[in-house]
């Protein structure tokens, strides 16, 4: 235990060595907070704060304000090759519209001439087909006026006949003439 004690003492020693030591130097913990370097700190600090603001001023700022302008120029261009293709755009769709329109214009016209073609056309065919009809009527007509004389001819030859069958059939005496004056008369009311 002698020996445990004998350290314990030791070690309170070397404590106090150390603290008066510190105390010979001036130290009492953190540089930064002794009082007696704050003039030296405050300069450094000065000639650190004057060295960034040169070097922002001079190096860093310059190049930033160089790439926002150019991004400012970038975005104007942008936006005025956007305007002028949106010109452009609009331009394009009056034209396509009015093609639209013309094309519209110019079928509407072709359908209208080709209805008045087809009209004619037809027209045409129909007065064909009634000069066609009417010669065919005519013909016809003619036809039947010829079938007429030939039946009333007929008639009459058979009226005659019959008339001289029926006069000798009676007992009377055929005489022709009487005979084709008599269904003359007869044939014609």
């Amino acid at each position: 235990m002698a020996s445990t004690t004998h350290d314990a003492g030791h070690g309170a020693a070397d404590a106090a060595h150390g603290a008066v030591d510190a105390a010979a130097h001036g130290s009492s913990g953190m540089p930064q907070l002794d009082f007696s370097t704050y003039g030296n700190q405050i300069f450094w600090l000065v000639v650190t704060l004057v060295v960034i603001y040169m070097i922002l001023s001079r190096v860093a700022l310059p190049r930033i304000a160089a790439i926002l302008n150019e991004r400012q120029g970038t975005i104007t261009n942008d936006l005025a090759a956007a305007e002028d293709l949106k010109a452009k755009a609009v331009e394009a769709e009056n034209a396509y519209n009015k093609a639209l329109a013309d094309a519209r214009a110019e079928a509407q016209r072709i359908a209208a001439e080709t209805r008045a073609e087809i009209q004619a056309e037809v027209d045409e065919a129909i007065a064909r087909a009634d000069a066609e009809i009417s010669a065919k009527t005519a013909e016809s007509e003619t036809a039947i006026a010829e079938i007429r004389a030939g039946a009333l001819d007929s008639v009459k030859a058979v009226a005659t006949d019959t008339a001289a069958a029926l006069v000798a059939a009676l007992g009377g005496k055929d005489d022709a003439d009487t005979i084709a004056a008599a269904v003359a008369d007869r044939t014609k009311g």
